[in-house]
C-alpha cells in the first residue's frame, strides 16, 4: 500500500492549524490565564443541566471567580441545541454586559457557545449563515473571544470552525461553518471526562471515531487531515472499549480526549454520508447524534468500499490488523472490525433499536440529501442512495 496518496491533477487546497490548546490532566486551572490573556472580564459560562448537576459548572465557575472573574452562567442549553437555545444566551450575554464566553461541555453546549458568540455582533436568523446556503461568506471577525472546555471525547466541537443547531423555521439540524467561530483558547482536561457515563462515553466516543474514519476516506486532499484522522482511529481503537468498561481510567479518556481533537481537526476536509443520515435521524427521530453516527457506520462504509479499498484497507491496519492480507481482504476487516467495536461497546445494531420508526425513513432520507456533508463522500449519493442505506441499517 502506498503510504499516501498525490493528486492526479494539479490543486491548491488551503489547510490551517490554528487552536491554541491547553492538554492534559490539570489543564482546567490553566483556564484564569487564557481568560485573562483574552481580555475576558466577565465571561458568560454557557452549558447544559447535565454537566451542572455532575459538579462540573460549579468547579468552573469556582476556577473564575477564585482568580476575580465575575461568572455568569446559563445552563440552558438542550441536548441538541435549538435556535432558541441560543437567543436565550444571548439574552443573558447581553443581561449581564459579558465580555466573552467559556463553552463547557459536549458538543452542543461548545456549539450553543459559538452561535451566541456570533450573534452578539451578528443579526439574526441563523439560516442566513447557513453553510449548505453560503452562509460563510456572512460571518465576519468581530466576535467576543470564546474558550472551549469538552467534558466528554466526541465532537471536538473545541477545536472546530463550525456550530450545529437545529432551525426552528426548517427542523434541520443545519451546520454554521467560519474559520472566525474557532475557538480562541481549547481546555482539554481529560480530568473532566473521569466517570462519564459508559453509555454516553460509547455514543460520544464513536462520533470521534466517525469524524476520523469519514474524514480520512473523504474526497480531496489534506495530507495533515488525513494522518491525525489515522492516528485518531488507532486511539479509538486502543481506548473506546477501556474507557467504556473503566470511567476512572486516565489514560483512555486522555486518549479519546486527543481522538475527539483529530476528528474535528481532519473533518475540515470533509465528511460523508454517514454524518448527512445524522444529521437527520436527530431531529427527525431524536437519535443521540454520535449513536446515530455508530450505528449507520458499517452500512455506509461497506457503500463506500469499492472505491477506496486502499484507505479502508490502512483502517483495517490502525484498528490492528496484522494479517498482511490483499487489500480487498483488508478493507472487509476494517467493516467487520467497527461492528465489534460498537458490539464491545454496547451500540445497538439497527436504528430500530434506537428508537426510529420505519415510516420516517423517507424524511430522514430527504433531510439528509437537503445536508451538506455527503458531498464530500468517496462515492457521490442520491437521495434514492441515502434511503436505502437506511433502509439497510433499520
Amino acid at each position: 500500500m502506498k503510504p499516501f496518496d498525490i493528486p492526479s491533477e494539479p490543486r491548491v487546497t488551503e489547510m490551517a492549524w490554528p487552536t491554541r490548546i491547553v492538554f492534559g490532566a490539570g489543564a482546567l486551572l490553566r483556564l484564569p490565564a487564557q481568560a485573562q490573556r483574552l481580555g475576558i472580564q466577565r465571561p458568560l459560562l454557557v452549558t447544559d443541566a447535565g454537566v451542572v448537576k455532575a459538579g462540573l459548572a460549579a468547579r468552573v465557575a469556582d476556577v473564575l471567580n477564585t482568580a476575580g472573574l465575575a461568572c455568569e452562567v446559563f445552563d440552558r442549553v438542550e441536548p441538541n441545541p435549538t435556535e432558541r437555545d441560543v437567543f436565550a444566551g444571548l439574552e443573558a450575554y447581553r443581561s449581564h454586559s459579558c465580555d466573552g464566553i467559556v463553552a463547557l461541555g459536549g458538543g452542543s453546549a461548545l456549539d450553543a457557545g459559538k452561535l451566541i458568540q456570533l450573534l452578539t455582533t451578528h443579526e439574526p436568523p441563523l439560516s442566513r449563515y447557513d453553510d449548505a446556503k453560503g452562509g460563510d461568506q456572512y460571518v465576519r471577525d468581530d466576535l467576543p473571544p470564546l474558550i472551549a472546555i469538552p467534558t466528554t471525547a466526541g465532537t471536538g466541537s473545541e477545536v472546530g470552525r463550525s456550530g450545529v443547531v437545529t432551525l426552528e423555521d426548517t427542523g434541520r439540524k443545519t451546520v454554521i461553518f467560519s474559520p472566525y467561530l474557532l475557538p480562541r483558547a481549547a481546555i482539554c482536561d481529560p480530568e473532566l471526562t473521569l466517570g462519564l457515563p459508559p453509555g454516553i462515553t460509547a455514543a460520544t466516543g464513536m462520533d470521534a471515531f466517525t469524524h476520523c474514519l469519514e474524514a480520512y476516506l473523504a474526497n480531496g486532499f489534506h495530507p495533515l487531515a488525513d494522518a491525525v484522522a489515522i492516528d485518531g482511529i488507532y486511539r479509538v481503537g486502543r481506548s473506546l472499549e477501556t474507557a467504556v468498561r473503566d470511567g476512572k481510567d486516565l489514560a483512555a479518556r486522555t486518549d479519546m480526549m486527543v481522538a475527539a481533537m483529530e476528528g474535528a481537526m481532519a473533518f475540515q476536509k470533509g465528511l460523508g454520508a454517514c454524518h448527512a443520515l445524522a444529521h437527520a435521524l436527530t431531529p427527525v427521530s431524536n437519535v443521540h447524534h454520535g449513536l446515530a453516527n455508530a450505528i449507520v457506520l458499517p452500512v455506509v462504509m461497506e457503500f463506500n468500499r469499492a472505491v477506496c479499498t486502499a484507505r479502508l484497507a490502512r483502517v483495517a491496519v490502525a484498528l490492528g490488523d496484522t494479517t498482511q492480507a490483499r487489500e480487498e481482504v483488508l478493507a472487509g476487516n476494517a467493516i467487520d472490525r467497527v461492528r465489534k467495536l460498537n458490539a464491545a461497546v454496547g451500540i445497538p445494531s439497527r436504528l430500530r433499536d434506537a428508537g426510529v420508526q420505519e415510516k420516517d425513513l423517507e424524511r430522514i432520507a430527504e433531510k439528509a440529501f437537503q445536508d451538506a456533508s455527503h458531498l464530500s463522500n468517496p462515492r457521490k449519493v442520491s437521495q434514492a442512495d441515502l434511503l436505502a442505506l437506511a433502509r439497510e441499517a433499520y
